[in-house]
């Protein structure tokens, strides 16, 4: 019995408040005068059909463009530099990303900038819709820059590990020496048992995708917004009954994401079949490998561009269209991020809590549970990934109504911290799972226990997968945007909070400051893991 003590509370510890939350947000459901209020809403036919059309058409891009990226580097030297290019872009929040990227493209940014006056004829900026376009191209465009990496990320994790990686490689060799040209090998062989795990992050990035906040606040059409801004909107209202229609258009908003998701299931077998259609043999080139990774080649210049015109926009004074550079250069923007002491030290603070403690019950999840048990809880943990954020905050903040950590730092601990825990999952999984467990029979027949055996063997040899994710919760935390701002009921402020907040100001020195600072904090976390993950090397007596 003491044995299915321990992983019995892990268990409960994480799936009661889950449950509880999600349980919350279902009693939003029941509320028939809120959805005859949502429905008669004019703005909502539009609003809806902006959610889906770019959720759905931002998956389908990251989708394919990842299923490109890996069938031409897999297997090649350029998947060793795939791969250690993920953690910058990973580090980089998205809310960050598409201020960035707002900056590119909005008619006073960069791009129409080099391109004015000798292209382009103009002098001042013009009364372009570029940034927050009603089409929703800009906020598609975010969204494919910020998924590619991620849904990279989890294949990653999966083509590394041990025994599925190793096998899978072979296989591709062998495939290869039957005459198959490597990537109609990949189709065939590698890409149809890849895809079912793949399964869940891609789930996860269309009800995202579908039902974004903050990045749609900052980059996503405005007139009408998307359902999940008009959510929001609501949801923020003091009046009681538009709160109420607030959580009936997340409930509509779940309901959505449910149809896609289910309409994606039911195509689950499309990989076996595409890998059908390209059955030749040596006929069909390898091609060149920069030209394959050319998808990489933008997805980097997208990332190092959104950097520059933060770094140059944090520092900008006077900067007058269509000049390049800044007339006058002013570290103003940056004063106000520091005098903000409160600010740096909540956003700090409540990144390493959380990060910490979703990581330690990974860590002893992982240890102690049972296989059939793990399999189980994962459906709840992923709760905060499957639901839409709006939803999924309503759960939360009922939740914190209930145990009275609404507006307090323990509530916000909690909502960061189960945001952080699929995560955590997700990343640690793969190396845990693959570890060989002949090196804990090993250390056995020497006398060591299992503490032991842990500290000097089982975690040193995992301390890359426990670094990378340790650095991924960080990086989740520092991103939270909704409940930071409903939970905490506006009492505490963070770099996101800020620089989502700030966005739609006129601060740009202030907003790409906050902005950057965003990406920094994360890009640390990740430069340390990667140090602690390098490779030992030791010295040869001579």
């Amino acid at each position: 019995m003491l044995r299915w003590a321990w992983p019995a509370a892990l268990g409960l510890l994480a799936a009661v408040p889950l449950l509880w939350a999600a349980a919350s947000a279902a009693m939003a459901a029941f509320d028939a005068a809120a959805w005859r209020a949502l429905l008669a809403e004019p703005q909502l036919p539009r609003a809806l059909l902006y959610s889906l059309a770019t959720g759905l058409i931002a998956t389908v891009l990251s989708v394919v463009a990842t299923a490109w990226i890996l069938s031409h580097s897999f297997g090649t030297p350029g998947w060793g530099l795939v791969t250690r290019m993920l953690a910058p872009m990973l580090a980089m929040p998205h809310a960050a990303f598409a201020i960035g990227l707002a900056f590119l493209l909005s008619p006073s940014g960069w791009i129409l900038r080099a391109l004015s006056p000798w292209a382009t004829g103009f002098t001042q900026p013009p009364d372009w819709p570029t940034s927050h376009d009603p089409w929703g191209v800009g906020l598609v465009l975010a969204l494919v820059g910020k998924e590619i990496p991620f849904l990279l990320w989890t294949a990653a994790s999966q083509l590394q590990r041990a025994d599925t990686g190793a096998h899978w490689a072979r296989e591709l060799d062998l495939a290869r020496t039957m005459g198959y040209a490597r990537r109609t090998a990949w189709w065939r062989v590698v890409w149809p048992q890849l895809w079912p795990r793949l399964a869940a992050p891609v789930l996860a990035v269309g009800a995202y995708s579908m039902t974004v906040v903050d990045v749609a606040l900052v980059i996503g059409p405005a007139s009408p917004p998307t359902a999940a801004v008009l959510a929001w909107q609501w949801l923020l209202d003091a009046d009681p009954a538009v709160n109420a229609q607030g959580a009936a258009g997340a409930w509509l908003l779940a309901l959505m994401a449910a149809v896609a998701a289910g309409a994606a299931w039911a195509s689950r077998n499309w990989p076996r079949r595409r890998s059908t259609w390209t059955d030749g043999r040596r006929g069909a080139p390898d091609g060149r490998l920069a030209i394959a990774l050319l998808p990489v080649a933008a997805l980097v210049l997208a990332y190092a561009l959104s950097m520059a015109v933060l770094t140059v926009g944090s520092v900008a004074g006077v900067w007058p269209f269509p000049r390049l550079w800044p007339q006058l250069l002013s570290l103003e923007g940056w004063r106000s991020v520091f005098a903000s002491t409160s600010t740096l030290t909540t956003t700090l603070g409540l990144a390493a809590a959380s990060s910490l403690a979703a990581m330690a019950w990974g860590v002893a999840w992982l240890e102690t549970a049972p296989p059939a048990w793990d399999a189980r809880l994962r459906r709840i943990a992923y709760l905060p990934l499957l639901l839409p954020s709006v939803l999924w905050v309503v759960g939360m903040h009922r939740l914190a109504l209930a145990w009275h950590i609404d507006g307090r730092w323990l509530g916000l601990w909690l909502a960061h911290t189960l945001a952080a825990l699929p995560y955590v999952l997700i990343a640690l999984s793969p190396s845990y799972l693959g570890f060989d467990v002949r090196y804990a029979q090993l250390a056995a027949t020497f006398g060591r226990g299992r503490f032991a055996f842990l500290l000097r063997v089982k975690w040193p040899l995992l301390r890359a997968g426990l670094a990378s994710a340790l650095a991924v919760a960080f990086a989740v935390s520092v991103a939270q945007y909704l409940p930071t701002s409903f939970i905490g009921a506006g009492r505490y402020a963070t770099v996101t909070t800020e620089a989502v907040t700030l966005s739609s100001g006129g601060q740009r020195s202030l907003v790409a400051a906050y902005a950057w600072l965003q990406w920094l904090l994360p890009a640390l976390m990740f430069a340390g893991a990667a140090w602690l993950g390098r490779p030992r090397r030791f010295r040869e007596r001579t």
